[in-house]
């Protein structure tokens, strides 16, 4: 290797704080920001990435981690020992099973597409079953290799330009749903393969409500990829507000509701900037949009609704890392609104993130148990609750000690 060559922090024998230096750099994240994530000062991030402070302990490692997004921790610690997955769930039994799906693509017909109206029933009950189920991967999991199959078909069968359209819109619909079964499981790449395709096929349809939903997924998917790539998710998401917005004088309440998510995502992507005001203001925006739709209106795809409000600033207040701020809001929620179990087990989570950073370290750990039952998928999936979990599972205190423990058991967050 040249000696002007950067090294690999997942081949070579590299120390902690060259490991934290080099997958830094790769986020494109100064030190002075990582600092402001972890509640340090740039001097002591200098001097743990210089080697004169050693390895900190596993609560503060784990930070760390989140705050890299580094997904598997021994890529961090250079401890094989602790190949634990942050921020990537474990396989699912059915990903093999949409995997090949998603990867064949029908050049020649054995068989005849259903009707578009009947695709678009069964996307309709597919989502409404990830919505009402504990288990919905496994349930959405299920149904997915025949749905992406038989979409694709539809379209290559068009008889038209406009069924066509159509066609492509059921499809980028379907995608939106792989979408949510793929996300933080072990494959990036399929991952990213289903949110340009869903793309792709949005713009094919030239359908509003659609290419906001594609644009609202990529926008999670760029965000999520690291601080690196919130310009990136910035871009596709304003583009997107920029098209819709002249549509919004006649526009149905699903191109209303994916208008306001996009508002709230963008303010998202600001608090992951640390960026308080702006956060805050695209907030103020989302919600006039959901004040617009009626009271027991829920978007079937982003959850957008006035009952999801409440939700939304808890994770506002979280990302921007106010414990205090967090714990208001999550009083000033109302939950029981919420139909979605996913969604519901998501905002619990995000209380459990506001409640550790205000030191309510039992009321975090209930919370996470009160998400286990709503949806133990999302919990097992989730990168923060598993994060909050390993930490507490090795707090000094003897209680908080073993009631991370149970959890990690329930979750089974330590189980690779």
């Amino acid at each position: 290797m040249s000696p002007d060559a950067t090294p690999d922090p997942f081949t070579e024998p590299v120390a902690f704080g060259q490991r934290m230096q080099i997958l830094r750099t790769r986020r494109g994240m100064s030190r002075g920001v990582l600092a402001g994530l972890l509640g340090k000062s740039p001097s002591w991030v200098k001097q743990v990435e210089g080697g004169r402070l050693q390895m900190p302990k596993l609560p503060v490692v784990l930070r760390i981690a989140e705050a890299l997004r580094v997904r598997d921790l021994s890529d961090l610690t250079g401890d094989q020992s602790m190949a634990v997955h942050l921020f990537t769930g474990p396989g699912h039994a059915r990903l093999p099973q949409v995997r090949s799906a998603i990867n064949t693509y029908p050049l020649t017909t054995q068989r005849e597409a259903p009707p578009q109206a009947h695709l678009r029933e069964r996307l309709a009950r597919a989502w409404s079953a990830r919505h009402s189920a504990p288990n919905h991967r496994d349930v959405i999991g299920a149904l997915l290799p025949d749905l992406i199959r038989d979409a694709q078909l539809a379209v290559l069968q068009a008889d038209s330009a406009a069924e066509r359209r159509t066609a492509q819109a059921v499809l980028s619909q379907v995608y939106s749903l792989s979408q949510f079964f793929i996300a933080y499981q072990p494959d990036s790449s399929l991952l990213w393969r289903i949110v340009e395709r869903g793309m792709v096929s949005a713009q094919e349809s030239e359908d509003p409500h659609t290419l906001g939903v594609a644009a609202w997924l990529a926008t999670q998917a760029h965000r999520d990829s690291g601080a690196a790539h919130f310009d990136a998710a910035d871009a596709v998401n304003l583009e997107t507000l920029r098209y819709l917005e002249p549509l919004l004088t006649d526009a149905t309440d699903d191109v209303l509701a994916i208008f306001g998510a996009l508002q709230f995502e963008a303010g998202y992507t600001a608090a992951r900037r640390g960026d308080t005001g702006t956060a805050w203001r695209y907030w103020d925006t989302a919600r006039a949009m959901a004040d617009r739709l009626p009271a027991d209106y829920y978007h079937p795809v982003t959850s957008f609704s006035k009952a999801v409000m409440g939700a939304h600033a808890v994770t506002i207040a979280v990302e921007l890392h106010a414990g205090t701020e967090s714990v208001r809001q999550a009083a000033a929620a109302d939950t029981t609104t919420i139909p979605s179990r996913p969604r519901r087990a998501r905002h619990r989570i995000e209380e459990a993130r506001g409640y550790q950073l205000d030191g309510q370290i039992e009321a975090a750990l209930a919370t996470l148990d009160k998400a286990y039952e709503a949806a133990p998928e999302t919990i097992r999936y989730n990168g923060y609750a598993r994060r909050i979990i390993l930490e507490e599972a090795e707090s000094k205190n003897p209680t908080q000690r073993r009631r991370a423990s149970e959890l990690a058991v329930k979750v089974g967050v330590l189980a690779s």
